[in-house]
């Protein structure tokens, strides 16, 4: 049985001597919202295989590269929306090419203007001007 690296397992005694800390410090740092690990029903803290990690990034980035505890809030604040702009990109990418696939077998091809209205189109057949003036960008989905 294999333990997710998510999964709250670690005592904060444990969690230190992983990390290389003092409790105390593992304590200052969820007071101050650097690692904020879950809680037992008695309030009791428990941590991470990624809790301990990110802990010990704290360490380097505070010891190795000087940089201080309101810093390094900054950099784990945009590392996790990063991630979560990542896993955005990647659920979008995911959905245009399913979405292209099923344009690319019904035969549609999208063109927009310069207003940014979208509309579908037969393959061969040519847009028509919308309005005076507009431009139109034809998309016919990648190409395979």
């Amino acid at each position: 049985m294999r333990i997710s690296s998510n999964a709250a397992v670690y005592v904060i005694s444990v969690a230190a001597e992983l990390a290389g800390m003092h409790p105390q410090t593992l304590r200052q740092y969820d007071r101050l919202g650097l690692v904020t690990p879950e809680r037992t029903a008695g309030r009791g803290r428990r941590y991470s295989a990624e809790d301990i990690a990110k802990l010990q990034q704290v360490q380097r980035l505070s010891q190795d590269e000087g940089i201080n505890l309101a810093g390094i809030r900054r950099i784990l604040e945009l590392q996790d929306e990063l991630e979560e702009t990542r896993a955005e990109v990647r659920r979008l990418r995911e959905r245009a090419d399913s979405s292209a696939e099923a344009g690319a077998a019904s035969g549609r091809v999208f063109a927009a203007g310069r207003g940014g209205d979208v509309f579908s189109i037969l393959r061969g057949e040519r847009p028509r001007r919308r309005r005076t003036g507009s431009d139109l960008v034809i998309y016919r989905g990648p190409r395979r």
